[in-house]
């Protein structure tokens, strides 16, 4: 099996047994069914109905898939890592005794090692949102909870498949945007757009926070009245609650993936976003 190339981030933790920080991977909340693969070469490692919320900072299983995972003393002499058993990526480390499940086993795993093939849900939806600079809009939104894939890219503008650097001239009439793939069972469209809100400056006119320019507009793609109207239904709160709306409501056009290196930036490189911050707004029942 092929492995693919890692950042300096992605080899800090799988290569040189490092560790992200706690709270700030990607797989931390998710519940979606799916098969969690190690990121280096691609081997399924866990499956979702083994994972649980420990509230360690990192996403827990109580079991792996069998024969995949091996253990060995740390480096520590006092406990036990956890490795790929095909390619020998660093996992993180398992722990037994506390009681957290029935098989009283807790494998702490870095979500950077780790890649997510959710499994095929019928009736699942999409939606395309910009908020500026596409890195921190996929950061948040795909932390949601039902929020099965994200995916960055360009849309709304008059050339096919632009390149980031095109799209960085202004002149293709494209925003950096994200779509976004979620079970409605799960989640419901409106908490999507709720938190999209809360994760950026609607009220900017030109741009989001230092990015300016017209690629870094806040848009929210709607697909049909429904949807328009709940966008609208939302701006209406915000107003009510005395803010700034500059977000424009357009209908969904053609979307068009950004390259490899732009997909989950912020979890191959180890950072948080610098023009996004989640701060509540909305009120929930």
């Amino acid at each position: 099996m092929s492995q693919r190339q890692l950042t300096p981030f992605e080899s800090w933790v799988m290569e040189q047994k490092g560790t992200e920080r706690p709270f700030t991977g990607l797989y931390v909340n998710t519940t979606a069914p799916g098969v969690y693969h190690c990121k280096k070469c691609g081997t399924a490692l866990y499956r979702s109905e083994d994972k649980f919320h420990s509230e360690c900072g990192w996403p827990s299983f109580d079991d792996e898939i069998p024969g995949a995972v091996e253990r060995k003393t740390d480096a520590d002499g006092s406990r036990t890592e956890i490795l790929c058993k095909n390619c020998g990526a660093h996992l993180g480390h398992v722990f037994k005794g506390e009681r957290f499940t029935a098989k009283n086993t807790r494998h702490c795993v870095n979500s950077v090692s780790l890649e997510f093939q959710p499994t095929k849900v019928p009736g699942v939806r999409t939606v395309v949102l910009a908020s500026g600079c596409f890195w921190g809009t996929e950061y948040y939104l795909g932390r949601i909870p039902g929020v099965l894939k994200t995916v960055v890219g360009y849309t709304g503008g008059h050339v096919d498949n632009p390149s980031y650097k095109q799209v960085c001239t202004g002149t293709t009439g494209h925003v950096e945007a994200t779509e976004v793939t979620y079970d409605p069972v799960q989640v419901d469209l409106a908490e999507i757009l709720r938190v999209f809100f809360e994760t950026h400056d609607f009220s900017q006119t030109d741009g989001q926070g230092p990015d300016i320019g017209p690629q870094y507009l806040s848009v929210l793609f709607y697909e049909n009245d429904e949807e328009k109207k709940l966008a609208e239904d939302l701006i209406g709160q915000l107003k009510a609650k005395g803010m700034k709306v500059a977000t424009a409501l357009k209908p969904r056009v053609k979307f068009w993936p950004a390259e490899d290196y732009h997909q989950h930036y912020y979890e191959s490189k180890g950072d948080i976003p610098y023009c996004h911050r989640y701060r509540e707004i909305f009120t929930r029942s």
